[in-house]
């Protein structure tokens, strides 16, 4: 199914670009030549069923993605910003005896427990020269339930786990985003998401080769970078999480025109906050639509389309997929009222790769997959998060959602970002700790920010403390590592 979509891609338009990545440039004819002749690497070097790929936003990356699974082999994306020993942990889980990367990892990937595969070694002219002159051999015959891929979660709430996802997983999410976003071929799309998380490689990855669009990759992320790629290559589309957009938005390079060829921005990864997407409406005319998802999604579950946006929702879901908001012992709830939100789709994972126990806790005999996230639908379908069930604070008997007083901090003019967790409380049980990262050039303090909560908020979702910073954990793609903030206390 996905390697099809590569070779139909290929039959379709063979000279149209399909990645650029500043270094290399490759045509869908020579990406398609490029991933047979790392197919036959892989056949030669391994039997394992399982490979490893470690490498950025590139043109490399497809190739070797699809490679992979052209060789009937499940691809591993490992994510080059752990340590060796994190990364260690994966290699082994995985069961890898093979990673192919670059030498820029080199000091990495030699200290994992596999074989390390460097690209830079490989006579891949010379094959792609040789595989010009005889039959690209077809794409393999795969259960469109069988595993493609296995992206471990960050880790944010736990130990990283295996996500499996299907051939048909990867390809109905990437079918059904396509058609819910209007995305063609005549399209030009910025990839700066990392590869091994699920956001950039479907969205930067697959999408564009099942939907034929020109990619302009950039394997390191700079504000400065994207804002003369966005021009000079009149990027139509750009899928990035919230802290990019900010970062972007304080570019003094970048002018109101700079972004005037987007099509559609989409925002995802974690809640946008107002003062970011008000400020790049009114800077450069762009509206960003948030959309929402999961690994175990594969992952896109709804998104702001430009026919259909609502700000401050995530979207509707797109074409195929069903959500439900339900209570704590599973009922349905009316629109407008908070639950945990269940997922069914084509895109829903297989389950946690060697975690049957893990995998029936969140997944029913019915299909249904328990994201762990509250949110609630409106009258007309409209997706609004405002949590995650398992951070949810008990706060004096009453239940609290951090999403709602963070979004009350990041209201504040003065606040890029907000993260809230709790803390034991003798007299309520727990109290709520605010973390903010205030605007540059902002000097908020924290009774500036108690103030600014005691106006929206009832006194018990008041912060007890805020904690001024200049930056938080983070995983790669940006996200709040919400675990690592009581080490800040």
């Amino acid at each position: 199914m996905l390697v099809d979509a590569l070779l139909d891609a290929n039959r379709r338009s063979p000279d149209t670009l399909a990645v650029d990545d500043g270094v290399r440039s490759l045509t869908y004819r020579r990406l398609t030549l490029l991933a047979s002749v790392l197919r036959d690497v892989v056949r030669r070097q391994t039997q394992c069923e399982r490979i490893g790929i470690m490498l950025p936003a590139s043109s490399m990356f497809p190739a070797a993605l699809f490679g992979v699974m052209w060789s009937s082999r499940v691809a591993i994306p490992l994510n080059y910003l752990l340590n060796s020993d994190e990364l260690a942990r994966i290699v082994e889980d995985a069961e890898l005896d093979l990673i192919v990367t670059i030498r820029q990892f080199a000091d990495l990937s030699t200290k994992l427990p596999a074989r390390t595969l460097f690209l830079e070694d490989l006579p891949l002219k010379r094959g792609m020269l040789f595989a010009m002159f005889r039959r690209l051999p077809p794409a393999p015959k795969v259960d469109p339930h069988a595993t493609a891929v296995i992206l471990y979660t960050s880790g944010t709430t736990a130990e990283p786990k295996g996500v499996e996802l299907t051939h048909n997983n990867l390809y109905s999410n990437c079918v059904d985003t396509i058609h819910s976003l209007n995305i063609d071929r005549h399209h030009r799309l910025l990839n700066i998401l990392p590869p091994f998380h699920i956001f950039g490689l479907t969205a930067a990855v697959l999408i564009p080769i099942v939907a034929g669009v020109s990619v302009y990759a950039i394997p390191r992320f700079s504000p400065v970078t994207v804002v003369k790629t966005v021009a000079a290559k009149k990027i139509s589309i750009i899928m990035v999480i919230p802290s990019m957009y900010a970062a972007l938005l304080r570019t003094k390079s970048a002018g109101p025109d700079s972004f005037n060829s987007i099509y559609v921005a989409i925002s995802g990864g974690e809640p946008l906050p107002d003062s970011v997407r008000s400020g790049f409406q009114e800077r450069f005319g762009v509206m960003l639509r948030e959309g929402y998802g999961l690994t175990e999604t594969s992952p896109i579950v709804s998104v702001c389309s430009v026919e259909a946006h609502r700000a401050g929702t995530v979207g509707r879901p797109i074409r195929n997929v069903e959500v439900r908001i339900v209570d704590p012992v599973g009922c349905d709830l009316p629109a407008g009222q908070d639950g945990e939100i269940l997922v069914r789709s084509p895109g829903v994972m297989k389950g946690y790769y060697k975690k049957p126990d893990e995998t029936r806790r969140v997944l029913d005999a019915e299909g249904w997959f328990t994201t762990g996230d509250v949110g609630h639908l409106d009258k007309e379908d409209y997706l609004t998060i405002t949590g995650r069930a398992k951070e949810m604070l008990i706060i004096g008997g009453e239940n609290v959602y951090p999403r709602e007083i963070e979004t009350v901090l990041e209201s504040h003019d003065g606040v890029l970002q907000a993260a809230v967790i709790g803390i034991p409380d003798e007299s309520r049980g727990e109290a709520p700790v605010a973390f903010v990262i205030p605007q540059d050039g902002s000097d908020v303090t924290e009774q500036d920010m108690r103030n600014h909560a005691k106006r929206f908020l009832a006194g018990f979702k008041v912060p007890k403390h805020v904690h001024i910073r200049e930056d938080l954990p983070q995983t790669p793609t940006g996200k709040i590592l919400k675990r690592r903030l009581h080490e800040l206390l």
